[in-house]
């Protein structure tokens, strides 16, 4: 292995890292507990409120990364996301003012919006940086970097929980600010960007001019199919992840084994980068669609037959399925429309997360509710939703040849 290839490489597990800490805004679950415990005026619909609004600043965040890529090197977005996101985990510590109404505003402003435009902005950052040195691997090194983000609440979670019984909420919040800053300046230390046409030049028939602009590609069926994909499959996948532990225990097995969609989740990200790499878009995509529907059969079939080992595999594919689908995202930008606005054309598909992020929980909570706390409904909308990403695979199958036509 040459010194160029050794340095991306390096590069990659260096992504990787800084994606980990960026991750723990995932890790809401976390801190919801000790928040409604110290302030058990706030209900479940404010609480979940503060996740829904860093959803939606992440993609504003990851947006605004995208536009800054044009004009200012990666460092200086960098350094600023160390900044916003130490302001906004420093400012959560502050929440214990005593006064709920005020705390529950600053709740939302300091995690939801300071939190998740920081993400936002780290995110777009280091993955369209880090994938200029991988345009003849961009499924593995997007898997790699994707696994990195997903398993940040559960790798790091344990750590939290340990400081947060040891030293408080609040503390560890301050603790939270100084490390993710830290690790983000690493990261402006670390981090280089490679000559970007070399790198495209690995990538057999890549032609320069195949680049489109964001106007190019939003005017591209294959682009909006894909986006209708990423959305049926992720909103799919949330009418369980959001419940997977109590699934779990509903079905006669421990809570921590709901932990397995968490690990498939990191999993799936790499095999199925892998497998785009090797395969191409339409095999890994097909792949990933099937994922999320066994993923329905099986809870459905576990559920009619009250068998833990049968839901068990139900949620190992619904964490494989729902993994590969932001690592296919990124793959699919950057092979369909190119490497010179990845960066923006990225965050705009990213913009899919927030219809997924409603409708997932808010369809889940009202077919569990309805059912009287069954999940058989919700196992059956599972496999729906599966049904019709199948569809919109083949849509895309059909307008991608042609829109590059």
């Amino acid at each position: 292995m040459n010194k160029g290839n050794t340095n991306r490489w390096i590069i990659l597990i260096t992504g990787m890292i800084i994606l980990l800490f960026l991750g723990l805004i995932y890790g809401w679950s976390i801190f919801r507990a000790p928040l409604s415990e110290f302030y058990p005026e706030w209900n479940t619909s404010q609480l979940s409120m503060a996740f829904t609004i860093s959803m939606i600043f992440f993609c504003l965040g990851g947006f605004f990364s995208g536009l800054l890529l044009k004009k200012v090197s990666h460092k200086v977005i960098l350094t600023t996301a160390a900044a916003v996101l130490f302001i906004g985990f420093f400012g959560v510590s502050m929440l214990d003012t005593g006064d709920s109404g005020k705390s529950l505003l600053m709740l939302y402003m300091f995690y939801g919006v300071l939190g998740g435009g920081g993400v936002g902005l780290g995110y777009n950052c280091v993955i369209s940086t880090v994938n200029k040195w991988f345009a003849d691997k961009a499924g593995l090194a997007s898997g790699v970097m994707m696994m990195g983000f997903g398993l940040g609440g559960i790798v790091l979670g344990g750590i939290v929980d340990v400081l947060i019984g040891n030293v408080g909420l609040f503390a560890t919040f301050k603790i939270l600010a100084v490390s993710i800053a830290v690790i983000l300046i690493a990261g402006v230390l670390l981090l280089k960007t490679p000559d970007v046409k070399a790198q495209a030049a690995k990538v057999q028939g890549f032609i320069e001019e195949e680049n489109f602009s964001p106007t190019q590609m939003m005017k591209k069926a294959s682009f909006w199919f894909f986006v209708l994909w990423c959305i049926l499959l992720n909103s799919a996948g949330l009418l369980v992840i959001n419940n997977a532990a109590t699934i779990a225990v509903a079905f006669g097995a421990p809570a921590v084994l709901g932990l397995i969609v968490s690990v498939c989740n990191g999993a799936g990200r790499v095999v199925i980068g892998e497998i785009f790499d090797r395969t191409g878009r339409k095999t890994s995509m097909l792949l990933n669609t099937i994922f999320v529907c066994a993923a329905g059969v099986f809870l459905l079939l576990g559920d009619m037959s009250s068998a833990a080992v049968v839901i068990i595999i139900g949620l190992l594919f619904t964490g494989l399925g729902y993994g590969g689908t932001p690592t296919l995202s990124s793959a699919f930008i950057m092979k369909q429309f190119g490497p010179k606005y990845y960066p923006v054309n990225f965050s705009i598909c990213n913009f899919s997360l927030i219809p997924a992020a409603i409708v997932g929980p808010m369809v889940s909570s009202r077919l569990i509710d309805s059912s009287g706390g069954a999940y058989t409904s919700s196992f059956i909308m599972m496999i729906v939703l599966a049904g019709l990403a199948g569809v919109a695979w083949m849509m895309v199958n059909k307008f991608t040849a042609s829109d590059r036509a």
